[in-house]
C-alpha cells in the first residue's frame, strides 16, 4: 500500500499535469533553469517572470506556458546572470524561455493542423505570399483594363476604387480578417485554460485587469525592470527596442484605427472614400503609417544586431517575416498616397493591397501571436498575484 506522502505526490503530480502530459525537450530545459533561479533570486527584481517563480517550487507544462509567455525576451537576466555560459549550469532564461513560446503559438495554434505553419513562416515565405498575391491583383487590373496600358497612366482620380470597388474589397478582406480573428481568439482561449489552474484560478478582476493593460500599453518589462532598457548586442543598455516596439505597436493600432473609422464613416454616415487631410481617417492612417514604417525599421536594425544567444535563432526568420510584412504595408500604403494623383496609382495599389492581404493571412501563425499570447500571461500574473502564495512565498 502506497504511504500518505506517495499519494500527496502523486496528486500533486496529476494537479500540474507532469504525469498526464510529458514535458518536451525545451519545456524540461526552462524546468531545470528555474529551478536553479528559484534557489539563487538574483534577479528577483527584473520583471515579471522571477517573482512568478518564486510563488512555485515545481515547474509543470502549464506553468513553463505562463512563464515563457510571461518572458519579454529583455536580456537583463542573462548578462547579470553568473551561471550564464560558459558556465556549466549554462543559465540562459530568455534563450530557453523563447524556445518553449515557439512551442505553445504552435501548439495552441487553431486549426492544430496548422501550426506547423509557424515553423514555415519565414521571410521567403512573407514575401513570395506579397508577391504572388501583388501578380493575381495586377493580372486582375489587365484583364478588367483589357492591356497593360491599365497599370500605368489611367486617369482615375486619385480614386483606387475605380479599380477594384469597395464591396468588392470587402468580400476580399474580410473573410481573412475574420479568419485570423477566430483562429488567434480559439488559440488563446486554449491557452488561458490550460494556464488558469496553474495561476491560482481566481478570475480576472477589474484592479488586475486595470494592472495588465498598464503594462501592455506601456510595454512596462522591456526596460529591463530597473527603467534603463534591454540588451541587445553586448552588455550595454538600451532603450530603443521599447522605443521601436513602441512606434510599431501604435502605428499599427493608429492604422487598424483609421480603418474602422473610414468603415465607420463608410456605412453609418454615407460618406464615401477616398478621404484626404484633415479628415480623421487619414490623419490616423498617415501618422499611424509613419510611426510603424519607422517602428519596423528600427526593429529590424535591431533584429540583426541582437547578441546570439538571445532568443531562439530557429525564429529569426519568422520575427523578421512580420517585421517585413508590417514595414511593406505601412510603406506601400503612405507611398499610395502619395502617389494617388499620378501614374503609378494601379501598380502601387496593388502591392499595398498585396501586402496587406499577406500580413491578414499569416497573423494567426506568426509573431502577432506573440502580442496576444503575452497579454493574456500578463493577465494572468495580474490575477495570481492578488492572492496567497500557496507556498507562503513570493507574494507581492
Amino acid at each position: 500500500m502506497q504511504s500518505l506522502d506517495a499519494l500527496v505526490q502523486d496528486a500533486r503530480a496529476l494537479a500540474d499535469g507532469a504525469l498526464a502530459i510529458p514535458l518536451s525537450a525545451p519545456e524540461t530545459e526552462v524546468a531545470r533553469q528555474m529551478q536553479i533561479c528559484n534557489a539563487c533570486r538574483y534577479c528577483e527584481g527584473f520583471c515579471a517572470v522571477f517573482p512568478a517563480m518564486t510563488r512555485r517550487l515545481e515547474f509543470g507544462k502549464a506553468d513553463i506556458h505562463f512563464l515563457a509567455n510571461l518572458c519579454h525576451n529583455c536580456g537583463a537576466c542573462l548578462h547579470a546572470c553568473q551561471y550564464a555560459p560558459p558556465h556549466a549550469f549554462a543559465v540562459n532564461v530568455p534563450q530557453a524561455m523563447a524556445q518553449v513560446r515557439g512551442q505553445t503559438y504552435a501548439d495552441y495554434a487553431w486549426p492544430p493542423a496548422l501550426g506547423a505553419l509557424y515553423q514555415r513562416n519565414g521571410l521567403t515565405l512573407a514575401l513570395a505570399l506579397v508577391a504572388g498575391l501583388t501578380l493575381f491583383l495586377l493580372l486582375a487590373v489587365v484583364q478588367q483594363g483589357q492591356g497593360l496600358a491599365a497599370l500605368w497612366g489611367q486617369n482615375l482620380g486619385g480614386n483606387f476604387y475605380r479599380l477594384f470597388p469597395h464591396n468588392l474589397l470587402v468580400g476580399l478582406f474580410a473573410p481573412v480578417f475574420l479568419f485570423a480573428t477566430l483562429a488567434l481568439a480559439l488559440g488563446v482561449r486554449r491557452f488561458w485554460r490550460d494556464i488558469s489552474p496553474a495561476t491560482s484560478g481566481a478570475p480576472l478582476s477589474g484592479p488586475a485587469a486595470a494592472e495588465a493593460t498598464d503594462a501592455v500599453l506601456r510595454l512596462k518589462y522591456l526596460d529591463g525592470g530597473h527603467g534603463e532598457g534591454c540588451h541587445d548586442a553586448d552588455d550595454a543598455y538600451t532603450l530603443w527596442r521599447r522605443r521601436f516596439h513602441h512606434l510599431t505597436f501604435y502605428g499599427f493600432a493608429l492604422c487598424f484605427a483609421a480603418t474602422s473609422v473610414a468603415t465607420l464613416y463608410h456605412y453609418a454616415f454615407g460618406w464615401a472614400a477616398p478621404y484626404d487631410l484633415p479628415s480623421l481617417p487619414k490623419l490616423l492612417g498617415a501618422v499611424g503609417g509613419t510611426a510603424l514604417a519607422l517602428g519596423t525599421a528600427g526593429l529590424w536594425h535591431l533584429n540583426h544586431r541582437r547578441h546570439p544567444q538571445h532568443g531562439d535563432a530557429a525564429q529569426k526568420p519568422m520575427d523578421r517575416a512580420f517585421i517585413a510584412l508590417l514595414f511593406l504595408t505601412s510603406t506601400s500604403g503612405l507611398a499610395l498616397w502619395l502617389a494617388r494623383g499620378t501614374p503609378a496609382l494601379a501598380l502601387l495599389l496593388c502591392l499595398h493591397l498585396g501586402a496587406v492581404m499577406a500580413l491578414f493571412a499569416t497573423l494567426p501563425y506568426g509573431k502577432f501571436a506573440h502580442g496576444v499570447f503575452r497579454t493574456a500571461a500578463l493577465l494572468r500574473h495580474a490575477v495570481e498575484k492578488r492572492q496567497p502564495s500557496p507556498i507562503g512565498l513570493g507574494d507581492d
